[in-house]
């Protein structure tokens, strides 16, 4: 269990008194931040914004495999020996993006216990949602995938909020998610919005608990 030190402990901080091998950027809606096939020489960190994550198969055929939020990294695949991206990154929404050399990213991991112990946390409960996602996809139906989607990207659970909002995102990444196509996407979401699970504003999407219902049910 991560010491108290390490849940307090901001990354932003330490990563802005870095002198060398860090640079950070704005990126626009739909800017590219690395290509699959790119040389993976560094890590980033997202201070603000979503971050997607697409897989383009040999035949053309596109997935969008995850959508990162503020406090999160991605591209650490080099850390592990990764020479190529195995994705291309996408800022969902203006985004600001730290980079860190790889050299430089080894040597923070070596000094900072508690910037250690951050990330490898992260990299932890990557790879469990990464697991849970495989069950979920070989197991569940299309309807029970999109529901548990949303209640994750609303990151439900974590507070003690009735509903939690997520910001746009449009139903082609939904139905690229959850392996299904934009009109079943449609479809469910729709029926979500007539029981009350769901609501559209200005804002986004508002997520509420009785969503849970359809993942829970047999």
């Amino acid at each position: 269990m991560p010491r108290a030190a390490t849940r307090n402990f901001d990354p932003v901080t330490l990563l802005r008194r870095v002198r060398t091998g860090r640079s950070s950027r704005t990126y626009r809606t739909k800017q590219i931040v690395f290509s699959q096939g790119d040389p993976a020489d560094a890590v980033f960190y997202i201070e603000t914004g979503q971050v997607k994550l697409t897989v383009v198969s040999a035949t053309g055929k596109a997935a969008v495999i995850a959508v990162l939020e503020p406090g999160t990294f991605f591209g650490e695949g080099c850390l592990a020996g990764q020479t190529l991206r195995m994705s291309t990154a996408s800022a969902v929404q203006p985004a600001r993006i730290v980079r860190i050399e790889k050299k430089t990213m080894i040597a923070l991991l070596h000094r900072q216990r508690d910037f250690s112990e951050l990330f490898t946390a992260y990299v932890l409960s990557r790879n469990v949602r990464i697991e849970e996602d495989l069950v979920d996809q070989m197991f569940n139906s299309s309807e029970r995938r999109l529901a548990r989607l949303l209640l994750l990207l609303a990151h439900f659970g974590k507070e003690s909020k009735r509903e939690t909002v997520i910001p746009r995102i449009s139903q082609d990444t939904l139905a690229s998610m959850v392996g299904t196509t934009r009109s079943r996407v449609s479809f469910f979401m729709n029926r979500f919005r007539k029981l009350g699970f769901v609501h559209y504003d200005r804002g986004g999407l508002q997520v509420h608990s009785g969503l849970l219902t359809v993942v829970l049910r047999d």
